[in-house]
């Protein structure tokens, strides 16, 4: 069967200055598209663009953006669309865990950044795409998930909240857009050695000691199985792809040498 075609179609990337969003970046780019990739560290941006368009002779458009920020997000597509810049994919890839403590132990402001990034950044960039994908009735709609939204773990609480409800609206998305030619797409990685961990606890060495004893995904891993979902054939919309390192059997299951580990998280 043969692949859609992504040269020279425009993809737009959250989170683009490391890790998955990276990644999805750089392969986007070998097929041809061309690109408005986004994050808060502009500096990463840029010199990711400079290699993407002298490596691939592609439209690489380097943007600063907190997706938290709903104003900025607006004035950002406002000035897209004077640019006639038109977002034929949108990869909504920003999305963070901070700490793993209980719930009765957590601090509110560690909440409010995982809601406001990993459920609020998503609506408003789908509030801002959407018009214009119905407007031409094409386009696909790819949400970075997690296997934390398939169940749950200790210290998971409230971000395992924001990733069911990326399920949720990954699945409701697809309900209202019936009828049209958009496609909705959700991935959930298990686990992937990028800068997650890091992030989430402040503390790289423990970030590394984490990974240890199994061979854990990267970040092209996932970049792939993104690609594999927007390259179908226009008729076909892959819904939900899950997916495990090898040692991993569930969310909270995982096989590491050496150790006995039933909890991934502490």
């Amino acid at each position: 069967m043969k692949n859609h075609s992504l040269k020279n179609k425009t993809v737009f990337i959250t989170g683009a200055s490391s890790g998955i969003g990276k990644a999805c970046a750089q392969q986007f780019a070998e097929q041809g598209a061309h690109l408005v990739i986004t994050a808060r560290r502009k500096d990463r941006l840029i010199k990711l663009a400079e290699e993407l368009t002298t490596k691939h002779e592609i439209k690489c458009l380097p943007l600063e953006l907190d997706v938290r920020n709903q104003k900025q997000v607006k004035e950002l597509f406002q000035e897209l669309q004077k640019q006639e810049v038109d977002i034929d994919i949108l990869i909504n890839n920003a999305g963070l865990a901070l700490s793993s403590d209980k719930f009765q132990e957590a601090k509110v402001s560690n909440w409010d950044i995982m809601i406001d990034t990993n459920i609020k950044g998503i609506l408003y960039l789908i509030n801002e795409t959407l018009p214009l994908m119905i407007s031409k009735n094409q386009g696909h709609i790819v949400n970075i998930g997690s296997v934390a939204g398939h169940g749950y773990y200790i210290g998971g609480n409230v971000y395992c909240a924001t990733k069911h409800a990326v399920r949720a609206l990954s699945h409701s998305l697809r309900l209202d857009l019936m009828g049209t030619a958009i496609r909705v797409s959700e991935v959930d990685p298990g686990c992937v050695h990028t800068e997650f961990s890091e992030v989430r606890w402040k503390d790289k060495a423990r970030s590394d000691k984490f990974y240890e004893g199994f061979a854990p995904l990267v970040a092209d891993d996932i970049a792939d199985a993104v690609l594999y979902c927007v390259t179908r054939p226009p008729h076909v919309n892959v819904a939900e792809m899950v997916v495990y390192p090898q040692a991993q059997a569930s969310l909270s299951e995982l096989y590491r040498k050496g150790c006995d580990a039933k909890d991934l998280f502490t």
